[in-house]
């Protein structure tokens, strides 16, 4: 149950440096390899640490202050691989919308990377 536990310690941590517009958390919340992986709602997949780390850079730049709300949380580890799924309620300005996440990481020295982000909007929620 403790690894259950750090692994949503990490997507906490992940959600929070989003929620924060923080480049520097975001970036110790990553893994830094080519092989990761990050699709926001509506963008195409990007990939390598560089597009991904640009990726935020550009979302950290909107005005709206970002509030993420998640449900639906369900978290799974398999060896040094963990996921979670959940539903981000995005609440952002005067605007709300659902998005459904999977988040994986892989634990790297004890520490939970994040290797792959993927955000596909609800439609109709």
């Amino acid at each position: 149950m403790a690894d259950v536990d750090d692994l949503l310690a990490a997507n906490a941590a992940f959600y929070a440096a989003f929620e924060a517009r923080d480049l520097d958390a975001m970036s110790e919340i990553w893994s830094h390899e080519d092989h990761v992986a990050c699709t926001h709602p509506g963008w195409a997949t990007l990939r390598g640490w560089g597009a991904v780390a640009s990726s935020w850079f550009a979302l950290f730049q909107g005005e709206a202050a970002m509030q993420f709300i998640l449900t639906a949380v369900a978290a799974h580890v398999e060896g040094d691989v963990g996921w979670v799924t959940c539903d981000e309620n995005l609440l952002a300005g005067s605007q709300a919308q659902t998005v459904a996440a999977t988040n994986a990481f892989v634990r790297a020295g004890g520490t939970w990377r994040l290797v792959l982000h993927h955000g596909s909007a609800v439609v109709g929620a």
